[in-house]
């Protein structure tokens, strides 16, 4: 009976020995749970983290090569397109390829991080195809509903001319009945008298450059495309145009303050006469009917005139390369 007493107050202090062993298992079971659980969550949290940032990385980087490719083809049908007002619309759209391509594709990403970068770039692909497919959209829409007075006023975007070379369009051969005009003057005449205001109100007249080869070159309108390249390039060639004995001289329509304008901001070394009244642009007989993408109009001719020393023209180029003008005169 004793032995058995003893074996029942021995047995106690073990099992709640055992019963505090298996309180602090089940502790040691929960924490270690809950701390899994938290460490999952932060790996989760981090590797979101991850993911977020590097699907905003390839997805900018994409939106980027998307957006220079959607730029390309924008620039190919603003060169096609004849307004300057398609060129608005083009730039318009540029920025919103950027915006709607970055934003909508990244937040597409961040939204399902699971789903792989390809998909994100194939969206973002898709939807700056679209864009550019309303740019040839508007383009052409605005083409049709463009104001015709900017044509008749002498101001003539280079948009609608074609990039470098001012040559007639296939469909113009192709149509016999209507004939662009050209000045009536050739190589071997007596050069005009003119004068007039440069950009700065001063006096230019054709005697002042007497004993000089003298480029006398009309464009249409400061600061357009076309008329920039050539402006540009006879720039770049000016130092060694004068070593040749050589003097440029650009007109069009426009007035003082748009060709100071135009000089300062691509630094042109030359002057430029404002031709307001089309006194010169008559008396070379660079002014009147034209004809670009089945639309026929009066405007200035892009024309140069290489007159020599004795004042006599030496040569009359009407199809102008704007991108190598000076190496056109020179016959480089």
């Amino acid at each position: 009976m004793a032995k058995k007493q003893a074996k029942k107050s021995a047995k106690k202090p073990v099992k709640k020995a055992a019963k505090k062993a298996g309180a602090a298992k089940k502790s040691v079971k929960k924490a270690a749970k809950k701390t899994a659980s938290k460490a999952k969550k932060a790996v989760k949290k981090v590797a979101k983290k991850a993911t977020k940032k590097a699907a905003k990385k390839v997805v900018k980087k994409t939106a980027k090569k998307v957006v220079k490719a959607a730029k390309k083809t924008v620039k190919k049908v603003t060169k096609k397109a004849t307004p300057k007002k398609a060129a608005k619309v083009a730039k318009k759209v540029v920025k919103a390829v950027k915006k709607t391509v970055a934003k909508k594709a990244v937040k597409k990403v961040i939204k399902k991080a699971e789903t792989p970068v390809v998909d994100a770039f194939k969206s973002a692909v898709q939807l700056a195809k679209k864009v550019v497919e309303n740019v040839v959209a508007k383009v052409t829409d605005t083409e049709k509903h463009v104001d015709n007075t900017n044509e008749n006023s002498g101001s003539e975007s280079s948009h609608t001319e074609n990039s470098g070379n001012d040559t007639p369009s296939s469909k113009d051969e192709e149509e016999p009945s209507f004939v662009a005009h050209k000045t009536h003057l050739n190589a071997g005449d007596t050069a005009p008298y003119f004068e007039g205001r440069d950009q700065n109100g001063n006096a230019l007249n054709l005697t002042m450059f007497k004993g000089k080869n003298l480029i006398l070159y009309f464009y249409p309108q400061d600061d357009t495309p076309t008329c920039t390249k050539e402006a540009c390039n006879l720039r770049d060639e000016y130092k060694y145009l004068s070593d040749s004995n050589y003097a440029v001289v650009g007109v069009s329509p426009d007035d003082e303050r748009s060709h100071t304008k135009f000089i300062a901001k691509y630094n042109l070394p030359f002057p430029l006469l404002a031709d307001t009244d089309m006194s010169v642009i008559k008396a070379y007989d660079v002014w009147g009917t034209k004809k670009f993408m089945g639309r026929i109009y009066d405007g200035l001719l892009r024309t140069t005139f290489v007159i020599g020393p004795d004042g006599i023209i030496k040569e009359v180029i009407t199809k102008v390369d704007s991108a190598n003008h000076a190496q056109q005169i020179l016959g480089m």
